[in-house]
């Protein structure tokens, strides 16, 4: 998108009419048309996606299902899994202009939905709402629709906070937010994601649901390390999780649990550390408890971890597990939202697994929606789905039920809207 005069006004502008502006011309046009070891790489146990996996989102209005089904209908193949990938976008200290405008296209290419902010990004609102300018062009129209790109960021507190600069709050640390009080919290985070909002970001990859012990606090190389546990029970953690998803509901930003089934009880970190291992947590532990309530209040989105469980699925990383994704979060907790991915891309935990295969082991074990922060990533990994379908029904229903779930996330954002 070309910015004119006034930058931030214009990109402000831009994003709050592209949709309105398409549908107009669509309207026109119809009218005158008128006139390794752990991946999984078969199908995984029996197949929910051809019945309650592939329903509108519990709580969709007639008119919200009427819409994705319209929209999915009329996507390509490659539109469709370009909706189940998330790949990034540079925008931090010392990246131009030009590398930020190349992994755009190279995203373009592959028709990719959603997209991650890299950072730290200093350069406050303004900057922000110039990057969110130029991702605009990965927006679709289908179907009479249009179909807006979801931004997303890391915005936690404290040492993960990915935007910053003049028009955000200095967001202090998730210990910090666990002490004060539900209602303070909720407050708080509905200014925060205000802020997100005049971004142009509709999506955090937050909070941080996993429950520290304090025998282990500091020790814990994910999470304690960095203080971003609201607690170290999961009484706190998921009452100060729903406080913080309600407050971001409330300026219509979505959230994100993290990370499923939990690396509160893990001493390395997936991102930098080859298998990480929890050995302790159940299939019924009460530190699940957290993410239950957390989605009770309505996140719409849950991420799940690169590490082993061995006493749930040791022959699996729950990314890789349709024990964890379709077993625990779908049936035990009744989650019917986006089930995203830990990083694909970088993480030190799935380099020994080609991309390609790592994209697939996810989707076929009931994940929705692939995180990669290599852009590099996304031709292998798009490319391996494509070829898969062609001879997998059963992956091809997948693909279509976890369409309908980012679509209809997308709706509930402001981010797709059909003409009447």
């Amino acid at each position: 998108m070309k910015i004119s005069e006034d930058p931030e006004r214009t990109v402000r502008r831009a994003r709050s009419t592209r949709i309105p502006r398409l549908l107009i011309a669509l309207a026109v046009t119809t009218v005158a048309a008128a006139g390794c070891g752990d991946v999984q790489t078969g199908a995984v146990g029996p197949d929910r996606s051809a019945s309650a996996s592939a329903a509108p989102a519990a709580g969709a209005s007639p008119a919200a299902s009427s819409c994705v089904g319209r929209v999915l209908a009329g996507m390509s193949r490659s539109q469709r899994v370009g909706q189940l990938f998330m790949g990034a976008v540079s925008a931090g200290p010392g990246t131009t202009v030009g590398t930020e405008r190349a992994q755009v296209a190279e995203l373009k290419r592959h028709d990719v939905g959603s997209v991650i902010l890299m950072g730290p990004v200093r350069s406050g609102l303004s900057g922000v709402r110039r990057v969110v300018g130029d991702i605009g062009q990965l927006d679709l129209s289908v179907a009479h629709a249009a179909v807006g790109t979801l931004v997303a960021t890391d915005q936690e507190g404290g040492q993960v906070q990915q935007l910053s600069g003049a028009g955000f709050t200095d967001i202090p640390s998730a210990q910090v937010q666990g002490a004060w009080t539900a209602s303070r919290l909720r407050q708080q985070a509905a200014v925060w994601a205000e802020e997100l909002h005049e971004a142009g970001v509709r999506l955090d990859l937050a909070p941080v649901a996993d429950v520290v012990p304090v025998s282990i606090g500091r020790a814990n190389g994910p999470i304690g390390r960095y203080d971003r546990q609201f607690g170290s029970g999961p009484e706190t953690v998921g009452g100060q999780d729903s406080a913080f998803v309600r407050g971001f509901g409330q300026a219509h930003v979505l959230t994100t649990l993290k990370h499923f089934p939990g690396l509160g009880r893990v001493r390395d970190n997936t991102d930098t550390t080859v298998g990480v291992t929890d050995t302790t947590l159940t299939r019924d532990a009460l530190d699940l408890n957290s993410f239950r309530t957390g989605i009770a209040a309505g996140a719409r989105f849950v991420m799940v971890s690169l590490a082993t469980y061995t006493r749930i699925d040791p022959a699996h990383r729950a990314v890789f597990s349709a024990t964890v994704i379709d077993g625990m979060l779908r049936e035990d907790l009744g989650f019917d939202g986006v089930v995203v991915s830990d990083d694909l891309g970088n993480a030190a935990a799935v380099q020994a697994v080609p991309p390609g295969r790592r994209a697939l082991a996810f989707l076929r074990a009931g994940g929705d929606l692939v995180v990669t922060v290599d852009t590099d990533d996304v031709s292998a990994m798009t490319s391996a789905v494509l070829d898969a379908m062609r001879s997998d029904p059963t992956l091809r229903t997948r693909v279509d039920a976890s369409v309908r779930r980012v679509l209809a996330a997308k709706q509930a954002a402001g981010l797709m809207a059909c003409a009447a």
